[in-house]
């Protein structure tokens, strides 16, 4: 089995690496092939991770290539982690909209978007590139926006599939305060990507017991502190959030706080400088605790779990169950079929298939619905280009929706983001 990482170069990576080499017999790989335009930085990281095989015993031979056509031939799985513009770009991502008043995220709002249109095309060209050097090959988009990216893949007909850490980090952190295994834990957890509700907590799998009244009940505080929510919200809710979530709930909340604290972007630059101190390091054969704060906590896991499906033999199982982006296909019947949406899906060698959900409540669907109409502008100003589809789709946003706020972003957002729009 042949897998390729595009955006080897990543600090993140040494987390997948970690993970490769640990589930080796779930997901068993001959090659691993790091692909990233910086050969400074894939180096060192192509070095860290053949340690790291070679510590952990793995069989599989690691390579790294600045030619991505080179290093996806043949591929069964290809992995695509991209930050176009670096850390700089998520910088001006998290500071140009609190210049208005709205929140300043890589993910969400006005700097989503931006994001977004630096991302897609640059996506939707290396998946052309896969399709054409590997036909069959799976493409697993841990990018974000990753609900808008794995949009354009499908939308393009690719062979795709969406992959978020959310889910797969609730389940972790519950089945600690359960004092159960995490296989024991299946989630109701249903929305779109970064915009996520845990509807119910079950033991053993979707038709078992839900322990979510009860974990809100002893562990409630411990959540909402993780959350930085307010207790009270949970227990109104009856519901766990997703983290991301809090830029919707408290919004200006964030905008303050955002506004009198760095930037995350200048924190992970921070981080990262130290993370590649140490991966130089010829003694290092593990990843470093650091990178736990950096971000992306259980990727490996998820990332392992999905291409384990998507190549293996596609017979019934726990493991073959998993949270992922996919499309809807009727799964929440308020949005159209080709909207993207983050639930449990059966998953095989032919793809994702959501499973049956609760009902989600107005509460809830009024929100999805409301963000999935701004990820279909978002989509088309990313595919197309133009400052007026960049404006509709701000003014679509339930963070954004007036009209001077829109405009004040759209310059912005244009004016910052020039050197990565063609059409600009």
């Amino acid at each position: 089995m042949k897998l390729a990482v595009v955006g080897g170069g990543s600090t993140y990576t040494p987390e997948l690496i970690d993970g490769f080499a640990r589930l080796r017999d779930t997901l068993p790989i001959a090659e691993l092939v790091l692909i990233d335009p910086a050969t400074e930085r894939l180096e060192l990281i192509g070095a860290l991770a053949r340690r790291i095989f070679a510590k952990q015993g793995h069989p599989g031979r690691v390579t790294t290539t600045a030619d991505l056509d080179a290093g996806v031939e043949g591929a069964d799985a290809v992995l695509i982690q991209l930050r176009i513009g670096g850390q700089a770009a998520r910088l001006q991502d998290e500071t140009w909209p609190l210049e208005c008043g709205c929140v300043g995220q890589e993910t969400t709002g006005a700097g989503g978007l931006a994001k977004a249109l630096r991302t897609v095309p640059v996506v939707l060209d290396i998946a052309e590139r896969v399709r054409r050097a590997s036909p069959d090959a799976w493409i697993i988009d841990f990018t974000n926006p990753v609900g808008i990216v794995t949009r354009a893949l499908l939308r393009a007909g690719h062979k795709a599939v969406g992959l978020c850490n959310v889910a797969i980090g609730f389940q972790r952190k519950f089945a600690a305060l359960l004092d159960l295994t995490p296989s024991d834990i299946h989630l109701d957890h249903v929305g779109l990507n970064h915009l996520t509700w845990e509807l119910g907590v079950r033991k053993g799998g979707p038709d078992g017991e839900d322990l979510l009244p009860g974990l809100l009940a002893e562990h409630g505080a411990a959540v909402a502190e993780d959350l930085r929510l307010p207790r009270a919200l949970l227990d109104r809710l009856g519901v766990v959030p997703s983290y991301y979530l809090r830029y919707f709930y408290a919004h200006d909340a964030v905008v303050r706080e955002l506004g009198g604290k760095p930037s995350r972007a200048a924190e992970v630059a921070a981080m990262e400088k130290e993370l590649l101190g140490l991966y130089a390091d010829p003694s290092l054969d593990e990843k470093p605790e650091l990178l736990a704060k950096r971000g992306g906590a259980f990727y490996s896991e998820a990332a392992v779990d999905l291409a384990a499906a998507l190549l293996g033999d596609g017979g019934p199982g726990p493991a073959s169950v998993q949270v992922v982006n996919a499309l809807n296909n009727g799964t929440l019947p308020f949005l159209p079929d080709d909207a993207v949406i983050e639930v449990q899906a059966r998953v095989d060698r032919s793809g994702p298939v959501p499973l049956a959900v609760p009902r989600l409540e107005p509460l809830y669907a009024g929100l999805v619905a409301h963000v999935t109409a701004y990820e279909d502008l978002a989509l088309d100003a990313a595919v197309r280009g133009g400052r007026e589809r960049v404006f509709k789709a701000l003014l679509a946003h339930p963070l954004v929706g007036q009209f001077d706020l829109a405009q004040g972003l759209t310059d912005r957002l244009l004016a910052h983001n020039k050197e990565h729009l063609a059409w600009a």
